[in-house]
């Protein structure tokens, strides 16, 4: 059994985190910590969480506890992940994993000096959707053309709005566009060109980019904060061309709140297929487990949570906006 304890009471804690654990014999969630002491009894009680930390320290101070969950606003993740990983405590940190690909390098450098686990919570690489996703992109021919969207309306007050936060919809929606086209194509890109559309100062509303893969393979990223359509699954999608078939994947980001696989492949099969109806999060908190114990793969740890934020940086440096620091 593998406790762990969340820092922080953001909304996403409840369904990411403590909803799917209440499916995983493997771990138990034993308390949080907030900044607001108030917040973090309402989030407990709310959850049916057994402790409430007065801070964050206190937490990490509690040694029955293996893991933590890091949910916190970006500019905080490498800050409080470090932190726990000098504690002892191994790491699910929320994506993106941190502000910059400096701040991801040490992150990863203390887990290698600390032989503790770090894993960026890029849910959607753990449900069967990607593994058939990238099954199916090896049957349409050598690849040519990738490309990943993502678009959600996200109200203005929101911590994503804020720079110093290092807030915007690259680092919360294009992260997920980044690492789909990076783990389909199995290399790292080149970012051509890179537009923003800015609003508060620094702030992209909206981002698209360019990319080149090596051999010339040609893929694109956007992504919108301000868009309309938030109907799941069309406002997130996969789509790559071959050189003698195509696919097409409506919401691999989170299939469970619907999605659908398309295409035609190499062999001239059509193939128009649902999967798994289970929870991402379910997947990735038992994945997580099972890193802990030694007995899988960490598909989003730190080598490829550092990759992702370089591409990530680069797009930012493009765009003219800089790099969230």
């Amino acid at each position: 059994m593998i406790r762990m304890g969340i820092i922080g009471a953001a909304g996403i804690a409840g369904r990411a985190f403590v909803d799917p654990s209440r499916s995983v014999n493997e771990v138990e969630i034993v308390g949080v910590a907030a900044r607001d002491a108030t917040r973090a009894a309402a989030f407990a009680k709310q959850q049916g969480l057994e402790k409430v930390y007065p801070t964050y320290e206190a937490l990490l101070e509690d040694s029955s506890l293996d893991a933590v969950y890091v949910p916190l606003a970006n500019s905080l993740h490498a800050q409080w992940s470090i932190n726990a990983l000098e504690a002892g405590r191994h790491v699910l940190c929320e994506k993106p994993v941190a502000s910059n690909a400096k701040q991801a390098q040490d992150m990863v450098s203390t887990a290698e000096q600390e032989k503790r686990i770090l894993v960026e919570a890029f849910h959607w690489r753990y449900h069967p959707v990607a593994a058939r996703m990238i099954e199916l992109s090896k049957q349409i021919g050598p690849l040519e053309r990738v490309e990943a969207h993502f678009n959600v309306h996200i109200p203005t007050d929101n911590v994503r709005f804020q720079l110093e936060l290092a807030g915007g919809s690259l680092m919360d929606l294009g992260c997920y566009c980044v690492h789909m086209v990076r783990t389909v194509v199995g290399t790292e890109p080149e970012v051509l060109s890179a537009k923003a559309v800015e609003g508060p100062r620094g702030i992209d509303l909206s981002m698209q980019a360019e990319l080149s893969f090596p051999g010339g393979l040609a893929a694109a990223v956007s992504c919108s904060m301000v868009a309309e359509k938030t109907i799941w699954p069309d406002s997130m999608v996969f789509r790559a061309w071959g050189k003698a078939g195509n696919l097409e994947v409506l919401n691999p980001m989170a299939p469970q709140f619907g999605h659908r696989i398309s295409g035609r492949l190499a062999d001239g099969t059509i193939v128009d297929e649902m999967l798994d109806t289970a929870t991402s999060y379910e997947y990735q908190l038992r994945a997580f487990c099972n890193i802990v114990a030694g007995a899988g793969p960490a598909l989003t740890g730190g080598a490829d949570a550092i990759a992702n934020m370089q591409v990530i940086d680069s797009i930012y440096e493009a765009s003219g906006l800089g790099v969230r620091q």
